[in-house]
């Protein structure tokens, strides 16, 4: 049967030493009970953002995501050398001219400031859109220098609302890769073509909290008293975390066009990005800078197929020690069992990559590296093939 490449699989484990790559509002690890234990957690929006910022890299496309898009623009027509003064009027009318209902930021005692506008909703548009904002003040600057401040949220801007909208639309790399939800405006919406999963051990972990201090270099030196000069305490936790993402090649190819090469280049840098990020949070003190144990690519023309539920039974550590093994043993096992279960003519192609020394199978062709096994995914999914 020859069918169409719809899904690129990215399936990962990686195993993170004492770290706390995630945490929520009281600064605990986050955490998942599944399989009646606990197991660390790490948010698909917290991977994705840590991905994204490697993605814009390297390939040299930046997107905004902002509320303050009138300071941003404010700051591009000071740097073009308006008074501060106009510059300030100019970015609020930017802000309160497009679709986007706004308010004005306030002092501490509630009262608004003036020029100062917030859109309501985060307004996420290429880097490059500041600029066309601010060309677009340019083109008004003598209707702009007659204009009003904008005082309250029923105040009016002088600029073409359309204009300030077309840019509002505009999109790049990164939008049209993750999408962008911009319900305000119309048709700037962008259907995302990556979904993320959330990151979860792959056995029960406990939490550890680490309590540390630091000691007053003065106090120290004269010894003349005792004491540290800070004293806290922190949680952290360590496992093996099954990572998971899928593409979805069809949307990809509705939001950037039909040419392929442009596919690619996103897809490319976007598997590179996700495989190689990882969370910066308390980076300096834990520099969690591991690689993943194994990479396993999936092209497939059905549907995307997570392999998480191979761990609902938590794995158990080696008898000496060690979740890793076990870890590729059981994603192995699932992926070979829920792929006979659904049948023949859903994946294209399939391969792995790995620093362990010893074979998998089940999992495809063994591939070198991860730029090999990159690019054998890519000359499957973007061309036509028979299913296996």
């Amino acid at each position: 049967m020859t069918t169409t490449a719809r899904f690129l699989d990215i399936h990962i484990l990686q195993s993170v030493p004492f770290a706390n790559l995630n945490r929520d509002d009281t600064n605990s690890v986050k955490t998942v009970q599944w399989g009646n234990v606990l197991r660390t957690r790490v948010s698909s929006q917290c991977w994705k953002r840590a991905t994204r910022e490697e993605f814009q890299d390297r390939i040299g496309e930046h997107a905004l995501r902002t509320r303050r898009i009138a300071e941003r623009v404010t700051r591009e027509l000071g740097s073009r050398e308006w008074p501060s003064d106009l510059a300030e009027r100019a970015g609020a009318h930017v802000a309160a001219g497009s679709s986007i209902k706004f308010e004005l930021a306030k002092t501490e005692d509630k009262k608004p400031i003036t020029n100062k506008v917030l859109t309501n909703a985060l307004v996420y548009v290429p880097e490059t859109a500041v600029s066309e904002l601010a060309d677009l003040a340019e083109k008004h600057r003598a209707q702009l220098e007659k204009a009003v401040d904008i005082k309250k949220p029923s105040d009016k801007s002088v600029l073409p609302q359309q204009d300030i909208d077309a840019i509002l639309r505009s999109r790049n790399g990164v939008i049209n890769l993750f999408g962008r939800m911009l319900a305000e405006v119309d048709d700037a919406g962008v259907d995302g073509a990556v979904q993320v999963a959330h990151a979860l051990t792959t056995h029960a972990t406990d939490i550890e909290l680490d309590y540390f201090s630091a000691v007053d270099d003065v106090t120290a030196t004269w010894a003349d008293s005792t004491g540290s000069g800070h004293m806290g305490n922190a949680e952290y936790s360590a496992g093996t975390f099954y990572r998971y993402a899928t593409i979805d090649l069809r949307d990809l190819a509705a939001n950037v066009g039909p040419a392929t090469a442009d596919s690619r280049k996103l897809v490319t840098a976007f598997l590179s990005s996700f495989i190689e990020s990882i969370p910066r949070a308390k980076k300096n003190s834990t520099a969690v800078h591991t690689a993943p144990s194994l990479v396993h690519l999936s092209v497939r023309a059905d549907r995307p197929l997570s392999y998480a539920a191979a761990f609902e039974e938590p794995v158990s550590a080696a008898a000496h020690g060690g979740f890793e093994a076990q870890s590729v043993d059981k994603l192995t096992e699932y992926a070979g069992n829920v792929n006979a279960f659904l049948g023949p003519g859903r994946v294209l192609a399939s391969g792995w990559a790995s620093p362990l020394p010893r074979d998998i199978d089940g999992l495809g062709d063994r591939l070198p590296s991860l730029d090999k096994l990159i690019t054998t995914a890519l000359d499957a999914a973007l061309t036509t093939k028979d299913a296996e």
